[in-house]
């Protein structure tokens, strides 16, 4: 079973999220801020992570620097509510996947996840 991470401070829309990912079939983590994330992410080593931007301690675009650092494979789609043209340069620049939008479909959730995992 594929595993996917979910990052967010906001306990609802982690919960939002996890009713639209777990229903399709994938195994849930979930981590509270960016600095949980990169310990987590090395623990669990899941296949792909759905990262908000604007987070405490360590936000979403410095989080998925550091772990892609530690891993250039790993598979990050960003979910944000920020929709600015610098924040997703960011995070192409540093090698995010894919940029969700929040408020979002849970059809886009699940095409971008399938995007990122071909075949999952």
């Amino acid at each position: 079973m594929k595993k996917v991470m979910i990052v967010d401070d906001t306990p609802f829309m982690r919960a939002v999220l996890r009713s639209i990912i777990e229903p399709a079939g994938y195994a849930i983590v979930e981590a509270g801020n960016g600095e949980e994330a990169v310990s987590l992410y090395t623990e669990e080593k899941p296949d792909v992570v759905t990262m908000d931007i604007v987070m405490p301690e360590v936000d979403g675009i410095e989080a998925a620097r550091i772990i892609l650092e530690s891993d250039p494979s790993a598979k990050i789609i960003m979910v944000s509510a920020v929709d600015s043209r610098d924040s997703l340069k960011e995070a192409i620049k540093i090698g995010v996947c894919d940029f969700i939008v929040k408020p979002f479909e849970a059809d886009e959730v699940l095409e971008a996840i399938r995007r990122v995992l071909p075949g999952a």
